[in-house]
């Protein structure tokens, strides 16, 4: 399966890109699957069935809210967050749910929302749909979210993925295959992933779309610093974003943004600011899932607030290069925290960011191939056991320290000559066995770790 770059980056909401924006996009697809059948206005019934991590930590998620947005046609990328609570509310005291907008039937929560215990075989991330009229059974699917927002039903999951017959002018599956590619055709990884991207769009609809991306990136970094008050949930965790702004707007000394301490600071504010609007269900970007959305959109804004030489053509190149290593990642392992746990998530932004970093600070392919591996491998085996299933504790702390380490992997990776001893590629596939070796517990479930250990005070 050949990915692009806004496959990777997707516009949606939060808290979370494989609980919120995948399943609203799965419940979406069922029902335009109903129409395409003619059978929607059919429908008396629609029963919603949660397995594994879905329904473990679904509640915490909204996957129970973002499932019901998606039968009404809401799309992630357009809905009004605004909105969304009082559309939940208003369904659940009405107990009727009107599908694609248009058709009105009567739904109960509590009889048409089945979280179950099981664990289907194919992923960790599984919801069966299934639309009814009195005992006849119109349609019926299983949608597997598979991480950043990727949904596969279950035929698609059955023989491996959806078919992309895409011939790129650089196909590759490895990092070593890319480094191959850029020293053969002298190009950089920025430069191949055009060429690449090409074969979708024209480069300046590539242009125009990262753009998009990272104008979205920077509005939910201004949210973040601008909204106060308690993240919702019930751990009564409270925004620290807009705090830690002031305090650092009244530093006596402004240019103290170039001093070391000072600029990791920056950096965690950024991060801090996206994570908490991912937390409050609010606008973010997949990067390459919400629950590690802010470590690209930090590493990137600290780079564009300091540096002098700045332009467009840095932002392109930085997800451009992101990319390369984010497909590499999902290709080869995965981004799901429910199938690898936390490594796959803030592990693959982290090895993101520190290759578009490198690759604008003027790397060479085998320097920026040495910061994604460094960026990577020290967060091998972190998992992902998020307290009381919400994208809070430890997750957003968790969004800070990845950007900052990420900066630190290119700084050690270009002050070397791109020679190392484990490659990229050997990271991705250890991160791979580790997420296959790990305890179910640390997958998103919020069945181990921090979750059942958080002391009450």
């Amino acid at each position: 399966m050949e990915l692009s770059v806004f496959d990777l980056f997707k516009v949606g909401i939060g808290p979370s890109s494989s609980h919120t924006v995948g399943p609203m996009r799965a419940a979406s697809v069922f029902i335009n699957k109903l129409n395409e059948l003619s059978l929607l206005n059919d429908v008396q019934q629609l029963t919603i069935t949660l397995y594994g991590s879905l329904s473990a930590t679904g509640i915490g998620h909204n996957t129970d809210s973002a499932i019901q947005l998606g039968l009404m046609g809401y799309d992630p990328e357009t809905v009004d967050t605004q909105l969304t609570k009082s559309i939940i509310e208003n369904i659940q005291k009405d107990e009727t749910i009107r599908l694609s907008g248009t058709h009105q039937i009567g739904f109960v929560y509590a009889r048409d929302i089945i979280f179950s215990d099981e664990i289907l075989p194919l992923h960790a991330n599984a919801m069966s749909l299934s639309a009814s009229k009195g005992d006849e059974i119109l349609w019926s699917d299983t949608f597997y979210s598979v991480g950043g927002g990727f949904v596969l039903n279950e035929a698609e999951m059955t023989k491996g993925t959806t078919e992309d017959k895409s011939i790129l002018p650089y196909s590759f599956n490895s990092a070593a295959q890319l480094l191959m590619l850029c020293k053969t055709h002298n190009l950089s990884v920025s430069q191949l992933m055009m060429e690449n991207e090409k074969t979708w769009r024209t480069e300046e609809e590539i242009k125009k779309g990262i753009l998009h991306i990272w104008s979205v990136m920077q509005q939910s970094i201004a949210n973040g610093m601008n909204n106060r008050g308690i993240l919702p949930g019930g751990l009564n965790v409270r925004r620290r974003a807009w705090e830690l702004h002031q305090k650092l707007l009244s530093v006596e000394k402004p240019n103290s943004i170039n001093s070391t301490l000072s600029a990791m600071e920056w950096v965690n504010l950024y991060a801090l600011a996206v994570n908490e609007e991912n937390a409050a269900g609010g606008r973010v970007v997949t990067a390459p899932t919400n629950g590690a959305s802010g470590i690209i959109p930090a590493v990137l804004n600290y780079y564009m607030i300091t540096s002098e030489d700045k332009n467009d053509d840095d932002i392109v190149r930085f997800f451009l290069s992101a990319t390369a290593v984010g497909l590499l990642c999902k290709k080869n392992a995965s981004i799901s925290g429910a199938e690898v746990g936390c490594q796959g998530e803030v592990g693959s932004a982290c090895a993101m960011a520190s290759a578009g970093l490198a690759e604008i600070l003027g790397a060479t392919p085998e320097q920026l191939e040495n910061a994604a591996e460094i960026g990577l491998e020290h967060n091998l085996g972190l998992t992902c056991d998020p307290v009381g299933g919400l994208v809070q504790v430890p997750c957003i702390e968790r969004n800070a320290i990845g950007a900052i380490k990420a900066i630190n992997a290119v700084q050690m990776a270009m002050r070397g000559d791109g020679n190392h001893i484990i490659s990229l590629d050997k990271v991705i596939n250890t991160m791979k066995i580790t997420g296959r070796d790990m305890s179910s517990k640390y997958k998103e479930t919020s069945k181990g770790g921090l979750a059942i250990n958080t002391i009450e005070c």
